[in-house]
């Protein structure tokens, strides 16, 4: 599984994002289900609101359908709250360390374009960020 962050779905979801091309070719190149944690969805649509307003209903139909999966991360506010504390000085927020919890449970791969954060937790060891770095 591969989760992905509000970055990646942006750049998805809009042809004319810079890193569109890039981030359509890191999800068939991984050829793995897509994940996108719930506690993220507020800031999805609003950003895909203010950049494309429609948007977000494709983002619905599609994990309507089934070809996109949500994931509660229900049992991951310990290790969100974890993330949040060890990482203060960065300001990781809630976001990101949802994203981050919810990969580690999910095969530890995270498609975003945040890298400044991302990196950093990814020296732990337990994600890997894509798309790699050129």
């Amino acid at each position: 599984m591969i989760t992905l962050d509000t970055s990646a779905i942006v750049a998805l979801q809009d042809r004319k994002d810079a890193r569109h091309a890039e981030a359509v070719r890191v999800l068939e190149v991984q050829l793995a289900p897509a994940v996108i944690p719930s506690g993220i969805l507020a800031e999805i649509a609003y950003l895909l609101d203010r950049r494309l307003p429609g948007s977000m209903d494709r983002i619905l139909a599609s994990i309507e359908d089934g070809s996109l999966a949500v994931d509660c991360g229900d049992h991951d506010i310990p290790r969100v709250r974890e993330l949040m504390t060890r990482y203060a000085d960065l300001r990781l927020g809630f976001a990101d360390s949802v994203v981050i919890s919810c990969a580690e449970r999910n095969g530890g791969k995270v498609v975003t374009f945040d890298r400044r954060d991302f990196d950093v937790v990814a020296r732990e060891g337990t994600i890997v960020v894509l798309p790699e770095p050129a």
